[in-house]
Order: structure tokens, then sequence, then C-alpha cells
């Protein structure tokens, strides 16, 4: 499980690899199994609409068991298929990289973590290092 701590390391973790590579202000959601927020938070200077997208991005590494990366380059050969989860799910997911999934030592699932604000690799190069930081498996 990921604990309210855990999160907000993982967040504070994700910020600072996104400092020490000069990104653009990132915005950082770690969501539970469940798809639920745990924590967020959006750096100075970034936009308001970020943690939709934050969000968004997790949201779907979860609902799929898949991390963004893998969700991305099914969006791109099964482009319809994409579409249709993302209306099952209600237009909640954004498929593309930025969104990775929490894995414990033993490979469960125990959440996700969604950056946005810099380019989608970025993003996800700033998810994997707070979730690796805090002590879990990222898979982008």
């Amino acid at each position: 499980m990921i604990t309210l701590k855990k999160a907000r390391s993982i967040i504070k973790s994700a910020l600072a690899k996104g400092a020490e590579l000069g990104m653009k202000p990132l915005s950082v959601v770690v969501l539970d199994a469940g798809g639920h927020a745990i924590a967020f938070e959006r750096s100075d200077g970034a936009s308001p609409g970020r943690f939709d997208i934050a969000r968004g991005k997790a949201y779907g590494c979860v609902m799929l068991g898949l991390g963004g990366r893998a969700i991305h380059g099914r969006s791109q050969t099964t482009p319809g298929f994409i579409d249709a989860l993302n209306g099952v799910y209600g237009g909640k997911f954004v498929p593309v990289p930025g969104g990775v999934l929490v894995r414990d030592g033993r490979g469960n699932v125990l959440g996700a973590v969604g950056v946005t604000g810099d380019s989608s690799d970025n993003d996800a190069i700033a998810a994997c290092a707070g979730i690796e930081a805090a002590g879990f498996t990222a898979e982008a």
C-alpha cells in the first residue's frame, strides 16, 4: 500500500528530479490501486489544469495495469480500442507517457503516479525517480 507519507515522498522526489534536470513546472499526483488520489502537488508556475492531466495519466495505468508508454503504444496501433476504453472509463485517462505504475517487490500494483508539465518523456523520468526514491518499482 502507498501511505500518505510515501506518496508525499514520491512527489517530493519527482519534483526534485524535475528541478535538477531543468524541467518546466511539474504537477504530480499519486493514486492508490483503486484509482483514488492519495496526494497531489503543483509546482509554482504550473497551470491550474494540470491536476486532471496528471490524474488522467495515472488513472489509465491503474485501470489497465499498464505503464503509460505501453498505453501510448497501443493508442498508436489500435486507436479505436483505446478510444473505446477511454469511453468506458468516462474519458478519465490520458494515453501518453508520464503515467507510471507503482509496484511492490513482488510485482503487485500498488497504484500509479502521474506527472505533467514538461514533455511526456520527461514527465515519466520524474515519475520514475519519485517512485524509485520511495523504494518502489516503477513501470513506465
